[in-house]
């Protein structure tokens, strides 16, 4: 178990560092799928989050124990690089973590379960509050997103997902950060005015 920096309520799976925020699929309020990796919403708006990953499957592995977690969601992210790795948005790549796609570059699916992400909403902590673990394998057919284990938040933002071309880009948050993060992790019915189109 590692830690990683939450930043603006974010941290990243990101392949060579890419970002590409304008591409990110915000409709379930965890996973954001971009066209290369994806951004995962925490609970914690800075702060550090616990994260585990395995990494080396060949096929989906089996369900097992989800008593333990509280939300579990799974997506197809891709990996062009072939160096997607759990990052921080605010500096560098964790190189203590490993490499999540491990048979190169290409499309991999991810099941992430996350608990805890309820315990501190919009602050900052310094201990961590949240955990998430990442079980990754080569994707076959993309069978688009699986959930696993719903929960409140999640089934508010597929009823209200945010309009097509007004997601929040974390490089352009405008002004209201703290109400923006609220609308992501509840799939955000409602643009912020001068959300968009300026920098922070």
């Amino acid at each position: 178990m590692h830690t990683v920096e939450a930043v603006d309520g974010l941290f990243g799976l990101l392949d060579e560092g890419e970002l590409p925020a304008d591409s990110a699929d915000w409709s379930n309020g965890l996973v954001a799928v971009m066209t290369a990796g994806a951004l995962i919403a925490t609970g914690t708006a800075f702060g550090p989050v616990r994260v585990q990953a395995v990494t080396g499957l060949e096929a989906p592995p089996a369900a097992g124990d989800q008593d333990g977690w509280e939300e579990i969601i799974e997506v197809t992210v891709q990996a062009p690089a072939g160096r997607l790795r759990a990052h921080s948005l605010e500096d560098s790549q964790f190189s203590e973590l490993p490499v999540l796609s491990t048979q190169g570059g290409g499309p991999y699916r991810v099941r992430v379960h996350t608990r805890g992400r309820g315990n501190a909403p919009s602050q900052t902590e310094d201990d961590p509050v949240e955990d998430y673990l990442l079980q990754v394998w080569p994707a076959g057919a993309d069978r688009g997103t699986v959930i696993l284990r719903s929960s409140e938040r999640i089934e508010m933002a597929l009823r209200e997902p945010w309009p097509s071309g007004q997601a929040p880009d974390p490089d352009e948050t405008g002004g209201d950060e703290e109400e923006l993060r609220a609308r992501l992790l509840r799939g955000g019915s409602e643009p912020i005015p001068d959300a968009q189109g300026k920098n922070g």
